[in-house]
């Protein structure tokens, strides 16, 4: 699941602020310091249990290290707190992929996190279907937008502009997810609706690269193409994986994705924080 890094970089700068009073320093510090680390640690105990249940008999330890990888990586460019909360989004994220994954009885890699890329959670066996496939790619945007909207929620609570940067970002990593291509969640969704979508979903980030080049997304292009083209041309050698969807499945999953799709556009607008320059 990648994440082109130059896109989060207008919300992870310190926010400029008036200078508040002597006195109100010390309450203000605490509150800037504790009020991330508290949310921090309620969404770890909320989904500790579900982690610990997705990745029973794998290599959690392994998560735990590429997570720090991560966090050490990204403080380097946004700050360790934004690092963070980063992070666990991402977490949340996968976590939604591992959960509907063990639903339907596939055997997983427990997730592993590559700096400036996102993270990824590797099937051990195919789907039977594309409908299976499709579950199991929306599962990690639905929850992981949900992860985000606890975080505005926070954010709001909290008065903290470093939350609502996390916010945002979580946003726009779900929505990016849903383009339809490979090998992006959105790619897993198309090919229970219309392998034809891969097209689509190649042209449109193909014309982001043009507007807003980034190594990152380049390699996002490139793989794209090149799995997208690949499925492309095997479809006919197991066409009842595509056809055996239903209509009322294929109706479901095209609401539940137009409608993340317009509800993460609106959050982000809601969420974003202009920087004073």
């Amino acid at each position: 699941m990648p994440l082109p890094g130059p896109s989060i970089e207008p919300h992870t700068e310190p926010l400029a602020g008036p200078t508040p009073a002597p006195h109100e320093v010390p309450r203000r510090t605490l509150r800037s310091v504790l009020g991330p680390l508290g949310f921090i640690g309620v969404a770890l105990l909320k989904f500790g249990k579900i982690a610990f249940i997705a990745v029973k008999g794998l290599k959690f330890f392994g998560t735990a290290f590429s997570m720090l990888v991560s966090i050490a990586a990204y403080s380097l460019f946004y700050g360790w707190p934004f690092a963070v909360g980063f992070v666990v989004l991402l977490l949340v994220h996968e976590l939604g992929h591992a959960v509907q994954l063990k639903r339907e009885g596939i055997a997983s890699s427990a997730p592993m996190f590559i700096p400036f890329l996102g993270a990824f959670i590797a099937m051990r066996e195919l789907p039977k279907d594309a409908a299976m496939e499709a579950r199991v790619g929306i599962a990690g945007p639905i929850l992981g937008s949900l992860g985000a909207l606890a975080v505005h929620g926070a954010a709001i609570a909290l008065d903290s502009d470093l939350l609502l940067a996390v916010a945002f970002t979580g946003y726009f990593l779900n929505l990016f997810n849903l383009v339809p291509v490979s090998p992006l969640d959105g790619g897993r969704i198309a090919a229970a609706l219309s392998p034809k979508l891969w097209l689509a979903g190649l042209v449109a980030l193909l014309g982001l690269f043009l507007l807003s080049p980034n190594p990152i997304l380049l390699i996002i292009v490139l793989l794209g193409g090149f799995d997208s083209w690949r499925r492309w041309r095997s479809r006919g050698e197991a066409p009842e994986y595509y056809r055996d969807v239903s209509p009322g499945f294929r109706l479901w999953l095209g609401v539940t994705w137009i409608a993340l799709v317009v509800a993460l556009v609106l959050l982000m607008q809601a969420s974003h924080v202009p920087l004073d320059l």
